[in-house]
Parts: structure tokens; C-alpha cells; sequence
């Protein structure tokens, strides 16, 4: 799953008006931000490798710290703790948890039985990426609904709050499509640079939401 996590972040702000896009984006991704940086220390590890399914030519064999359910879980917990010790808001730090948790239930959907339920244990997956029509149809649904809610929810108080915001969008997708259509990375540490790259999501989510207001 790629952009449906975004897609579950701009959902989000209508149950956590208060909460920045940009802390509900970088929830929604978190293993994946953290999952690069581990790749780099060598604490988890992929392969390249062309037919590890028919959408992606990764193989995620060694991600129990980023990617099994037991750790998104505390993953989940922990950051929605430190959200609730800076805000004190119970409800984000609820939303901001349940987020994180919900990356691996939409992992669980598309990716081959390579999630493991705690390190080194069973491993599961449904494995919609063997279907790439049905992957992106279902992704790029989900996107579009989560951008109409966030959309239908917000209005810009500047240009900033729209240009910004579809400019965003359309990175997002492009990104998508490049991914569902490039030839795969070169080497493992050309994608952990790929990868790391997404840490600049959260930021734009936070730069634009601030030039918005919800519609209440």
C-alpha cells in the first residue's frame, strides 16, 4: 500500500480537526519513514528482485521491527503517547495511534504473506499486488475519497492552502504512478534514499494545512 495511507491521513482530519495534516500523515507512514533508516543500519533488510510480485520487485523478507502487527501496535501506542504528552489532546493522540496502526491492516491487504504478526513469527498477506489492476483501482479510489473528505472538510484562507495542498497531490500521485510503471531501483541504496525522502511528506502536509480552517 502507497498512497492509501496518505488517503487514511486526509480522511483522519475530519475525525481530528485539531490535529496538523502533517502529524496525521507522518502517523500514517510511520514504519515507513523508520523503515529506511533501519535498512541504512542494518537492522532490517529487502531484495530487489523482478517478480517478487507483479506490482512491486521488492521483496520484504527481514522487517519485523518496522513491519509486523505487534510492533505497529507499539509503534501506534508510543507515538500517540508522546502526541497526548506535547498536546494533550486524548482525542489525536487516539487518532494519531489508531493511524499507525492501521498502515499494517492496509499492508495486510496487499502485500504477500511477508508481515509477520510479532518478529519471528507466522507471516501473512493477502497479497492484492499479485492483481495490479485491482491494486491501483482500489488505491486511487481510496486517494480520491480521502482528498474529497479532506477538501469537503477544509477551505484555504490563502493561496497557500490550495496551491500548496494540489501541488502535493499531484507529487503524491505522480510518485504513485511512477512507482506502479518505473523500472525498479538500481541498487539497495539508491531505494533507502527513495525511501528517506518521504520524511519530506509530514512537512508539506503541515506546511499547507496550516493555510486552511475547517468548515465548521
Amino acid at each position: 500500500m502507497f498512497i492509501g495511507h496518505n488517503a487514511v491521513a486526509f480522511a483522519a482530519k475530519r475525525v481530528a480537526p485539531k490535529t496538523s495534516l502533517g502529524v496525521l500523515m507522518a502517523a500514517a507512514m510511520l514504519v515507513d519513514l523508520i523503515w529506511p533508516i533501519f535498512l541504512i543500519l542494518g537492522i532490517e533488510h529487502v531484495r530487489i528482485q523482478r517478480g517478487a510480485t507483479k506490482f512491486t520487485p521488492l521483496d520484504f523478507y527481514d522487517y519485523p521491527w518496522t513491519h509486523s502487527l505487534v510492533m505497529g501496535v507499539a509503534w501506534g501506542v508510543a507515538f500517540g503517547l508522546l502526541y497526548w504528552a506535547v498536546t494533550r489532546k486524548g482525542g489525536g493522540a487516539f487518532v494519531v495511534a489508531l493511524l499507525v496502526i492501521s498502515h499494517w491492516v492496509l499492508d495486510f491487504v496487499v502485500h504477500r504473506p511477508d508481515l509477520p504478526i510479532w518478529p519471528g513469527g507466522p507471516k501473512v498477506g493477502l497479497g492484492l499486488w499479485n492483481s495490479p489492476m485491482a491494486t491501483i483501482v482500489i488505491e486511487s479510489a481510496m486517494f480520491a475519497i480521502g482528498i474529497l473528505i479532506y477538501w469537503d472538510f477544509t477551505k484555504p484562507v490563502d493561496r497557500i492552502g490550495s496551491v500548496v495542498f494540489w501541488a502535493f497531490v499531484i507529487v503524491l500521485a505522480g510518485i504513485y504512478i511512477s512507482t506502479a510503471s518505473a523500472a525498479p531501483p538500481p541498487n539497495l541504496r539508491v531505494l533507502e534514499y527513495m525511501a528517506l525522502s518521504g520524511w519530506l511528506l509530514p512537512f508539506w502536509a503541515a506546511w499547507f494545512d496550516r493555510h486552511r480552517e475547517a468548515n465548521v
